[in-house]
Parts: structure tokens; C-alpha cells; sequence
């Protein structure tokens, strides 16, 4: 007998760990998940933030765990695995959102740069999926898999806007979130991706403080920006089983400037 719409929206029983989980996008989808019935486990580099965090789902009545680790270093990536295995007992969902820009021009751009932007943007999202899913997702034969992308992997930027490293990275997460989908829909994995457009973050503020929020709004046939609810409705959607026949898409979050600039 098909479930109910609300049967399958629910998250309860399942597990999720979502890097860059304590604030902006991050703590939005971590929200999002534990709203819906999940446990979640939020991490990022400074445990103050994620304390802080912690205390925010909590007052919301969910249950979170945290570690920190930094999502650019292989060991903490095996660290920050292993620990979530033994605190959830079982990872059922993970959202890859941990991520770095820099802004500089493409004929100045420092190699160090590049690497830290690729590093976390890409080789992380990489390891810590090799990682969940050899330990969690692989031998239960079930998984999903949420890469965090942005519309700038869809394109070019206005020239004002110069982040060469991270519209690469973010392009790439698109396609190995392709790949990946196909690679291992075999072990009833799950892999898509969500392309968030402009949403106040201290990712963004430098751009928002350079172009002002008013200018980015009138790009979006929506004339606005990204809120603070803005991506719950398809991270849930990518992770529950009103979603378990969706796998290797990406969708854009960004009030339609995607349409505009032929995303």
C-alpha cells in the first residue's frame, strides 16, 4: 500500500551528518533534517560555533551531536567519520556543505589559494563520501547523498565578481555528483546536488557588501534573495523517501537568476 505524503517526509529513526553545520546553509539543512525526525551530527572547525549550534537545534527539540574537525584534511575526514559512526551508530544521510572561496583575478589567483578552495570543495566532498559510504552506506545498501553546488558551477560570474577557484570547484561538484549517482546506485545510494544563488552567509558578505544585496535581488526574477528556509524543502525532499527515485541531479535555489543567465 503507497504511504501517506507525511510518511514519506518523515525522517524519524534516520540518521544525517551535515559538515559546515553550524551556521548559514549548513545549520539551515541540519534544521531542515532534524525538524523532519532525524538525528544529526553537525561539524566544522571551531567547536564554539558549533556549541552554539547545538544549543540553537536543541531549544527546537532535536537531537544533535557535534565534532569538530576541518573537512580539508584527509585524517579529520577519517576522524570525523569514524566519530559519527559511534556516537549515530549508522549514517543514513550526508550533506557534503563545507566549503571555501577567494576572490582574486584569474591571472593573480595565488596557488595556495587554489588548493585550499580545492582541497575542501572537491577532495573533500570526495573523501568524506568514501568514507561514509565504506563505513555506513556501502554494506547496508542504502544511502543519500546531498553535495552542496552553487549556481556559480552552472557558469561564468559578472566580471566584477572574480572567484575563478571556487566556480571550478563548484562545476565539479556538480558532475561528480553525476558520476558518483551512477557509480553507486548499484548499493541503493542516492546522490544529488543543490545549487544554492545568493543567500546572506559570511561566504557572501564580501560580495554583498561590494555589489549590495538590493543589486543582487534584481537579477532574480524573484527580485529577492535566498532565506532561511529557503533550502529546507529540497534538502528533505533529496533525503527522505518522497525522494528515493531521484538520484545524479542538481537543482538551482536562486529565485530563477539560473533561467536569466542560461544556467
Amino acid at each position: 500500500m503507497a504511504r501517506s505524503i507525511q510518511q514519506l517526509f518523515d525522517l524519524s529513526g534516520r540518521t544525517a551528518l551535515v559538515t559546515g553545520g553550524s551556521r548559514g546553509l549548513g545549520l539551515q539543512m541540519a534544521e531542515a533534517l532534524g525538524e523532519a525526525g532525524a538525528r544529526v551530527m553537525i561539524t566544522s572547525r571551531k567547536a564554539p560555533d558549533l556549541q552554539e549550534a547545538a544549543e540553537h537545534l536543541r531549544a527546537k527539540g532535536i537531537t544533535v551531536d557535534w565534532v569538530a574537525a576541518d573537512c580539508a584534511q584527509p585524517e579529520e575526514l577519517t576522524r570525523l567519520a569514524q566519530t559519527s559512526m559511534d556516537k549515530l551508530g549508522q549514517i543514513d544521510i550526508l550533506v557534503n556543505n563545507a566549503g571555501a572561496a577567494w576572490g582574486a583575478p584569474a591571472e593573480d589567483h595565488p596557488l595556495d589559494a587554489w588548493d585550499k578552495v580545492m582541497n575542501l570543495n572537491v577532495r573533500g566532498y570526495f573523501l568524506l563520501s568514501q568514507q561514509v559510504a565504506k563505513l555506513s552506506m556501502i554494506p547496508r545498501r542504502q544511502g543519500r547523498i546531498i553535495n552542496i553546488a552553487s549556481i556559480t558551477g552552472l557558469g561564468g560570474n559578472p566580471p566584477e565578481i572574480k572567484t575563478l577557484a571556487y566556480n571550478t570547484s563548484k562545476g565539479a561538484v556538480i558532475n561528480f555528483t553525476r558520476a558518483l549517482a551512477c557509480e553507486w546506485g548499484a548499493y541503493g545510494i542516492n546522490v544529488n546536488a543543490i545549487c544554492p544563488g545568493f543567500f546572506p552567509s559570511k561566504m557572501t558578505a564580501g560580495t554583498f557588501k561590494e555589489l549590495g544585496p538590493e543589486l543582487l535581488a534584481s537579477h532574480a526574477p524573484l527580485k529577492r534573495l535566498g532565506d532561511d528556509e529557503d533550502l529546507k524543502g529540497l534538502c528533505l525532499l533529496y533525503a527522505c523517501d518522497a525522494g528515493k527515485h531521484i538520484t545524479g541531479q542538481w537543482l538551482a535555489v536562486d529565485g530563477g537568476v539560473s533561467v536569466v543567465t542560461g544556467g
